[in-house]
């Protein structure tokens, strides 16, 4: 029996092509007689929570990280290409397409804010970096509760970077960059606890509550793209004056 299927009941899938059992435990290989299964074209390969027999949840408990982390390695073993050396050509190539499936699937529902921006696309929202805007600049427009702030923060950044050209060192300057860091830090914590909030709620919500959560989730995760960008933008200006202060 399949560790993943401890979790949730898995779907349902066609016959293995070698032996004729139902794939009930993974499309990727057989249970059975142990066979790679053929890789489904584009767009219609088994979504992520299928590959390991998972419900689609926002929410995995430690239990259901275990279990996936057990499965991911049990299929990796049994799709390793060394298991393939004297399979026919095909069967060769459907390893590496299903342990690539595997590794993309395994990488996206281990990460939370990952595994809630599939989800949400799973459901038909458009989020990620992909879908910020046609120029990929909408997420570079603030919140409108932040303007203030990130006004005020650009005017540093560039204060920042033309000190550094210049060679000059303002300690001051640097600690507000270092608070604003910071500040901006507990607000991406905060971020990711309501975002597991409403995971839960569309988790074990009706319709309309999960039609709430999944908006919310989407506007939750434009935020913290948003505030992920300005750590990074204000850590590189840091680190690179820190940089400088030491070849000095």
């Amino acid at each position: 029996m399949s560790t993943a299927s401890s979790i949730s009941a898995p779907p349902a899938f066609s016959a293995c092509w070698a032996c004729g059992v139902t794939l009930g435990e993974s499309p990727l290989v057989c249970a059975s007689c142990g066979k790679v299964q053929p890789a489904a074209a584009p767009g219609k390969a088994a979504d992520y929570f299928q590959v390991f027999g998972l419900a689609r949840k926002f929410s995995l408990n430690g239990d259901a990280i275990g279990a996936l982390e057990r499965e991911f390695h049990r299929l990796s073993r049994r799709l390793h290409p060394d298991r393939f050396v004297r399979a026919t050509p095909e069967e060769q190539q459907w390893s590496l397409a299903n342990t690539a499936l595997l590794n993309d699937a395994y990488r996206t529902l281990r990460d939370p804010i990952r595994r809630t921006e599939y989800l949400l696309q799973l459901e038909g929202l458009k989020v990620g970096e992909e879908n910020s805007g046609r120029n990929k600049s909408a997420d570079r427009q603030p919140p409108a509760d932040l303007l203030e702030e990130v006004f005020e923060l650009n005017m540093q950044l560039e204060e920042m970077r033309m000190n550094q050209k210049i060679g000059e060192n303002d300690p001051a300057l640097v600690s507000d960059l270092t608070g604003v860091s910071l500040q901006f830090e507990s607000m991406l914590a905060d971020l990711d606890r309501e975002l597991a909030e409403e995971g839960s709620n569309w988790d074990e919500g009706d319709a309309p509550t999960r039609e709430k959560a999944a908006k919310e989730m989407a506007g939750q995760l434009d935020r913290r793209r948003y505030l992920r960008n300005l750590v990074r933008d204000v850590n590189e200006v840091l680190s690179t004056g820190e940089e400088a202060r030491k070849d000095a």
